[in-house]
């Protein structure tokens, strides 16, 4: 079983909103944090938000922060991230992890503290 499978990506104008959904194995949320992260050509994979249903941590980047919102169901095995007001440099592709443990710090979200990744969606927001 793929541990997790994004999706949602689109094409969307600059303004508008987007839902992607992560869906992992079951038990997952109970046991790791999920971080979304995103990559635009020629550029470093960059750390989005991350969400911890275990322990209620979460965190956004400051570039992110009052218009994309990470929630999770774990009745459904499911963490979405909502983009609202989306811009031209949103474009990437964007991807879900497994995080190795339970936390997400609220300072920083590294991708080396994720061990599992799903195969990313993009996302490309026209001006």
């Amino acid at each position: 079983q793929v541990p997790l499978v994004e999706s949602g990506g689109s094409l969307v104008q600059s303004g508008e909103s987007l839902n992607l959904t992560c869906t992992v194995s079951p038990d997952t949320l109970n046991y790791h944090s999920i971080g979304w992260f995103r990559q635009a050509p020629g550029r470093a994979r960059e750390g989005v938000s991350c969400l911890s249903l275990g322990t209620g941590s979460t965190y956004t980047a400051d570039s992110v922060k009052g218009r994309f919102t990470i929630s999770g169901d774990n009745a459904k095995n499911t963490v979405f991230l909502q983009m609202n007001s989306l811009k031209p440099e949103d474009t990437a592709v964007y991807f879900c992890a497994r995080g190795f443990g339970r936390w997400c710090s609220s300072r920083y979200l590294m991708d080396t503290d994720f061990g599992a990744w799903g195969q990313g969606t993009q996302v490309t927001v026209s001006s």
